[in-house]
């Protein structure tokens, strides 16, 4: 086999339609475009998002307001990102363990929040534990307090 012998394999390659070159080509006079109207004329057609006459999708959509946080099912762009460990969850430890996010993200328990951990108040807890976080809801760090461990404050939080 040699350079010059190489082609393309059969029907990989196809001869582009010349337009407007005679009657005899199939696209010549009109070149495909069809008598009259707004497809014939250069530059024709709708603008761009144009559906007919139909209120476009644009303007379909609802509009958002208001700073990044505060739009409904969006992320913003100060909005802040948690993980989330329930009380109930933390029965697994030792007793007088010390309960960080790290801890709890190598045991797969919560997710890798990059503001943090917050510990809510869902279950109940029975192990004596040290648990450093940097939001507590009222019930977790009273159920926390109540088996006789500590809930430690990390960092200020909204």
């Amino acid at each position: 086999m040699r350079l010059e012998d190489l082609q393309p394999n059969a029907g990989a390659h196809r001869e582009r339609k010349r337009i407007g070159r005679g009657h005899g080509s199939g696209t010549g006079k009109t070149s495909g475009r069809g008598q009259k109207g707004q497809g014939s004329r250069a530059g024709g057609g709708p603008r761009p998002g144009f559906e007919g006459g139909q209120t476009p999708l644009s303007m379909r959509t609802p509009k958002l307001r208001g700073p990044y946080s505060r739009r409904s099912r969006n992320i913003g762009l100060f909005e802040k990102t948690y993980s989330i460990v329930n009380v109930g969850q933390l029965n697994s430890f030792a007793e007088g363990t010390e309960v960080t996010q790290d801890l709890l993200v190598d045991l797969n328990l919560c997710g890798k929040g990059k503001d943090g951990l917050r510990v809510l108040g869902n279950g109940e807890l029975t192990v004596k534990l040290t648990i450093t976080a940097q939001h507590f809801t009222g019930s977790a760090k009273t159920k926390i307090e109540a088996a006789g461990g500590q809930a430690l404050l990390l960092g200020d939080v909204n």
